[in-house]
């Protein structure tokens, strides 16, 4: 439970009404009980929320004019943002600490004040772990890696050796980060394939989440690195040596493909595949199932690629058009 005086100053909203009010969760109007924070972005959404038994509501200047003193009110420019912000708040508030007698912690692993490491959890040998971490059941953290503050490491994650995270990183269950790319040797006389030196790094930087099962490789003989504010949904695969930029956002099932460069703010939609050393400027946007040839430059802020080999969607739909047209024409030369 936490006062909305707190809430506030921490989110940057304004406080209006009873200070005294203390909230335990977030929640949707239609299921939020009396300690409950509720957000509304329109004048349906904020008579749903002054309808329900919500201790509080997020809204905008424009709505807060509107509203009853019925009560009490946070007030924002993006009352959608103060609610995730909130409901991070919240979720870090009460939480429990410690070790679990099951976990194995190695003697000369390094916790910081308020660290949880669940049951069954490994921490081996000089890894580090943060202030205000938490490490969840059954999760493996290798031998020198280094976990900042306030991160979240759900079940099962593995960190292979000297893998690094930053701060507020969320790595959610079944997540393998550090393991060897898929880097081969072709011995010409015989066929065989012999694995080139992984060793590498991996870099993740603050305020990155990484969705379940999503494996991301460490760097093959430098690092692999992801930057400040990126989300991976579930099902990604980033490949060995990939650099991704600031605030890109992947979807499921993409796959990026060792060497390549993501730029900033870049959107990527689900299932897309990128080959090696592919090099996507900053803010394109990459639809679902988009596929980027080996050594493809793709550039132009907010233009929208789709189809494989990607173009612009302008230009991919009317060659859609133009094969439409084809296809009817030669059905009627058929009839």
């Amino acid at each position: 439970m936490l006062p909305l005086k707190e809430i506030a100053a921490s989110i940057g909203a304004e406080m209006r009404g009873d200070a005294v009010v203390t909230v335990a969760c977030v929640a949707s109007a239609v299921h939020a009980g009396p300690d409950a924070l509720v957000f509304a972005e329109d004048e349906d959404a904020l008579r749903e929320a002054l309808q329900s038994q919500a201790a509080a509501v997020l809204v905008t200047e424009g709505l807060a004019n509107l509203a009853d003193k019925a009560k009490p009110l946070l007030v924002m420019t993006q009352p959608r943002l103060g609610f995730a912000r909130a409901a991070r708040l919240l979720r870090s508030s009460g939480r429990k600490t410690g070790v679990h007698p099951s976990a194995i912690v190695a003697p000369d692993a390094a916790l910081g004040e308020d660290v949880l490491v669940d049951a069954y959890a490994v921490v081996e040998d000089g890894a580090q772990i943060g202030a205000g971490t938490s490490i969840g059941v059954g999760a493996v953290i290798g031998a020198g890696a280094r976990i900042g503050e306030d991160c979240r490491v759900y079940p099962r994650v593995v960190l292979y050796p000297g893998v690094t995270l930053g701060d507020r990183v969320v790595v959610h269950a079944g997540a393998v980060l550090g393991g060897d790319g898929f880097g081969y040797v072709r011995d010409a006389a015989t066929g065989e394939y012999l694995q080139f030196p992984q060793q590498g790094l991996l870099v993740i930087e603050d305020e990155v989440e990484i969705g379940a099962n999503t494996t991301i490789d460490r760097g093959a003989l430098e690092e692999t690195r992801i930057a400040h504010g990126v989300k991976l949904d579930n099902l990604v695969h980033i490949g060995h040596n990939v650099r991704v930029g600031k605030n890109v956002v992947i979807a499921a099932q993409t796959g990026v493909s060792g060497s390549s460069v993501i730029g900033d703010d870049v959107i990527v939609g689900g299932q897309v595949g990128i080959a090696d050393h592919v090099e996507i400027g900053e803010k394109v946007i990459l639809g679902a199932q988009a596929g980027i040839p080996s050594r493809k430059k793709i550039r132009g802020p907010g233009i929208v690629f789709w189809g494989t080999p990607a173009r612009p969607i302008k230009d991919y739909l009317k060659e859609l058009a133009a094969l439409a047209r084809l296809s009817r024409a030669s059905r009627k030369k058929e009839d």
